[in-house]
């Protein structure tokens, strides 16, 4: 996702491509009291959503990054690797011991491309849902909806 104005202005800030006094005039008209900053925060947070709405992040993640590709041409190999070492273990009759440090290692790896995967890659979004009862009492007069067709 591209980042908002306000981020990419203290970027340019930071990087000294504009000063500080060009910034405060930019952002003059921005209206932002403390209770309106407390709430931002505050909701999705504290409140629980209602059913169906979707929560964003003001920050995500940045999927297509060259350490995100680089750990997974590194993981794939890595993989490769352990994986053939313990299937010509398994074939050769070696030790358990070592067969297990090549299990480990392949799971291990495997994990970290996960983690990897799940936090630079996965989308930043979340939609709410409620579930309903598996399981309707016969009590329950608002689990039961009537159809007419």
């Amino acid at each position: 996702m591209k980042d908002d104005v306000v981020l990419l202005l203290l970027k340019q800030v930071k990087s000294g491509e504009v000063s500080i006094e060009d910034a405060r005039t930019a952002l003059e008209g921005v209206d932002l009291s403390e209770e309106n900053y407390t709430s931002a925060i505050d909701h999705g947070v504290f409140n629980e959503p209602t059913a169906g709405t979707i929560v964003r992040s003001s920050i995500s993640p940045a999927g297509d990054s060259i350490m995100v590709l680089l750990v997974g041409i590194w993981g794939i190999l890595w993989t490769l690797f352990w994986a053939g070492s313990l299937s010509y273990g398994l074939y050769n009759h070696w030790d358990q011991q070592l067969l297990s440090l090549f299990l480990a290692m392949t799971l291990t790896t495997l994990i970290i491309m996960g983690i990897v995967y799940l936090r630079f890659v996965m989308p930043d979004l979340v939609i709410i849902k409620h579930r309903r009862n598996k399981y309707i009492t016969p009590k329950d007069s608002e689990g039961w909806k009537k159809y007419e067709v």
